[in-house]
């Protein structure tokens, strides 16, 4: 049965903001300045869940460690920020389509077309999930904390097995109770009464961002801060791949290019042939090994050549 989410307390994200009253009367200039001065008030409000964040983080590194799922829920902007993050994976880190997916209320013609009314779909929401699995890990992601479609989501979500987390701008999320890990940052009320587009929109995005790669950097889809498992699908990101090589080795970037060929194409294959010194045939084992860690992968090198 449907929570009674009608007669909550509006979540201070909801509510009217004190200072902007004036807002119509605000000349250009004091309006952005007004919208600027709010928004530096986000990093500090996402500063202080990080510990929840990386908890949320840890399940994402074992499931999908485990060959798991993690999957992102969200209707409106919520929903279009997590489609964002989940799509901006792949390029990024070369992960597999599927690995991580987000599902938005109203489906994809909601990225284009505002279907406010989905948000309230809670068939929908239990649907898009009806295929996780336990040790999967589903996503909320709703800045009032009480959508219909998001709470489905994550009920059944658990239901099956799986980790649940929500992110929200409401530390008193009425649907909390359904997560495991509940990110709520305090950002306030909006300059703008209600729009959380706009301050509970940009930490869901500093947040959603900042758990994604992280999870990726545990998952060793990177050397030091560098993109090793970027997607290289055109001639800007083939010559960024090869100052990437450059970068980490120090290596001309000729030399990086003949590394790659005899690579066949495999970036951090390439990268340790060039850092030590091995074949590619027991680059690319060490890598099997090592789960992709280009860090591990060298000590094991040079402890078998010891």
């Amino acid at each position: 049965m449907r929570p009674a989410f009608a007669s909550e307390r509006l979540s201070r994200t909801e509510q009217r903001n004190p200072r902007s009253t004036g807002l119509d009367r605000m000349s250009t200039l004091e309006v952005l300045e007004l919208i600027n001065s709010e928004d530096r008030t986000v990093p500090d409000s996402v500063a202080a869940v990080l510990p929840q964040l990386a908890a949320a983080v840890e399940l994402a590194v074992t499931a999908l460690s485990a060959g798991n799922r993690v999957h992102y829920v969200g209707a409106g902007t919520s929903g279009r920020i997590a489609v964002l993050d989940a799509a901006e994976l792949i390029p990024t880190f070369g992960l597999e389509p599927d690995r991580v997916v987000a599902h938005i209320a109203g489906g994809p013609p909601a990225l284009t077309r505002p279907s406010e009314a989905a948000e309230d779909d809670e068939a929908a929401g239990s649907a898009v999930v009806t295929a996780v699995e336990a040790g999967d890990v589903v996503v909320g992601v709703t800045a009032s904390g009480r959508t219909p479609y998001v709470h489905a989501a994550l009920t059944t979500a658990r239901a099956h097995g799986a980790h649940t987390v929500l992110i929200s701008a409401n530390p008193a999320a009425p649907i909390a109770p359904a997560a495991d890990v509940h990110i709520a940052p305090d950002t306030g009320p909006e300059v703008l009464t209600g729009s959380t587009r706009m301050k509970a929109g940009t930490a869901q995005k500093l947040i959603l961002n900042a758990f994604s790669t992280a999870t990726m950097v545990r998952l060793g889809r990177t050397y030091s801060n560098l993109m090793t498992d970027m997607l290289a699908s055109n001639a800007k990101l083939k010559d960024r791949r090869l100052r990437i090589l450059a970068e980490a080795t120090g290596a001309e970037p000729d030399s990086c290019h003949e590394a790659l060929l005899a690579a066949g194409g495999d970036a951090k294959v390439a990268l340790l042939t060039l850092l030590s010194g091995t074949s590619p045939d027991s680059a690319a084992r060490a890598l099997a090994v090592t789960e992709g860690h280009v860090s591990r992968a060298l000590r094991l090198l040079a402890v078998n050549s010891a």
